[in-house]
């Protein structure tokens, strides 16, 4: 069946790129639990054996780690000084460390990781907080992007790039350098640690990753469905994700202004427990709404008086259609229009063959669905099955630019895409 006549895919591709690659904590243990004594007898061997190197042995194998790694990584003694204090904790007793000694064994306590080695997938975008150079009648954006390294590990990465005037869209060129998130602060609640995370200003926006620094996400920060929330006048960058630890999944909040500075904190209630919720971009009624999927099967609109809490709900939306018998989904937050709030959905049919819809919903009363698409707006083309995951196609989050919908979306858990949708032609072909 053809793409609909409203949909222009275009000719660019995000694909992972395995020599991109960020250092993280590496051993005995595996991070990011805590060391039991059995680790802590193998790092005090290390920090021994390190210790007795003689001063000129010690310089010459410094000289040979940093320029084995030159070019990998900015500021990369200062990175080897800063991993050695953190291990202080785990140390006996120990005379004083030289410099060369210090940073000699924060680098035995590092490994690069190559963060999107298998996959780079499930894009969500949002207008850039600085439009400085934006086209005319254009805008600048951000992109996020699941990245998925070793041990299918998922981490959040970004993007920046243009949407011209007419809809068409352009990536700004990748940075060949990457770091990880420093913590800034951790507050322990019941249900799990809430964080804050922060990036030097220095390096480009596809610089940053946010790897897992929580239990709850260990195993991976999947999927973060961004939206530029109105929060009172102020804009506020919110995004649902799922954390998932390798065994158990639930829903988290990242929050960020300027996507250099993030606060990551669990979400509470029985729709918390599932993945694929998504936020509206601002209050309906003075209370906070989501769209979600906590029966595995069904969508529900759900409300919440202080954004962390979610319980209840009301189901709006069931699978009707052949190409959605199994489940629907979410594909990101709600887009507002002057017709009523416009969600992407996906549904997963024969095969678990997954495509992308779209749902209208009332503007004042969401609950109250107003359009829906027979067939799917987008759905695997026979050059775009082949992946990880074949035959899926998927997004965590559309924006409108004028007239167009600026939809990005992933093609078998692999690599990226972009289409754009015309607004107009989408409303006249949905079935009211």
């Amino acid at each position: 069946m053809s793409q609909p006549a409203f949909l222009n895919r275009q000719a660019l591709y995000l694909r992972p790129d395995p020599s991109r690659v960020v250092v993280r904590r590496f051993g005995p243990a595996t991070e990011p639990r805590d060391l039991n004594p059995i680790d802590k007898t193998r790092a005090n061997h290390i920090v021994d054996r390190v210790l007795a190197l003689d001063c000129d042995t010690a310089e010459s194998l410094l000289s040979d780690v940093l320029e084995n790694f030159k070019g990998r990584h900015r500021n990369l003694l200062a990175r080897f000084e800063e991993r050695a204090d953190e291990m202080e904790g785990a140390f006996a007793t120990h005379c004083d460390f030289t410099k060369i000694q210090r940073q000699l064994v924060g680098a035995y306590f590092l490994h690069e990781y190559s963060f999107e080695a298998a996959a780079l997938f499930n894009p969500s975008i949002v207008s850039h907080p600085d439009q400085s150079g934006a086209p005319p009648d254009g805008r600048r954006f951000v992109l996020s992007v699941r990245a998925v390294g070793e041990g299918h590990i998922s981490s959040l990465t970004f993007r920046s790039g243009s949407i011209a005037s007419d809809g068409s869209v352009s990536v700004d060129p990748t940075s060949r350098l990457a770091s990880i998130a420093t913590l800034r602060n951790r507050m322990a609640r019941l249900d799990g640690d809430d964080v804050e995370v922060v990036f030097s200003p220095d390096g480009d926006i596809s610089e940053r990753v946010i790897f897992p620094i929580t239990g709850s996400q260990s195993n991976g920060i999947e999927d973060a469905r961004f939206v530029a929330f109105d929060d009172n006048g102020r804009t506020v960058f919110r995004a649902t994700y799922t954390a998932y630890n390798g065994r158990a999944i639930r829903s988290e909040l990242i929050e960020t202004s300027d996507f250099l500075s993030f606060r990551m904190s669990p979400l509470r209630g029985t729709a918390a427990a599932n993945k694929g919720m998504a936020l509206f971009p601002r209050k309906i009624g003075g209370r906070y709404a989501m769209i979600a999927r906590q029966d595995n099967e069904n969508l529900y609109l759900i409300y919440s008086d202080d954004l962390f809490t979610w319980d209840g709900g009301v189901v709006i939306l069931r699978p009707q259609f052949p190409w959605e018998f199994v489940q629907i989904g979410t594909c990101g937050s709600p887009i507002e229009l002057d017709e009523g709030w416009l969600l992407l959905t996906h549904g997963v049919g024969p095969v678990r063959k997954y495509s992308i819809g779209a749902v209208l919903l009332d503007k004042q009363d969401p609950s109250k669905v107003l359009a829906r698409s027979r067939e799917p707006l987008v759905r695997p083309e026979p050059s775009e099955r082949e992946g990880y995951v074949p035959n899926v196609v998927y997004t965590c989050g559309a924006i409108r630019h004028n007239d167009h919908i600026i939809l990005p979306y992933a093609v078998s858990d692999t690599f990226c895409n972009f289409a754009t949708i015309r607004i107009t032609a989408l409303m006249q072909a949905m079935e009211h």
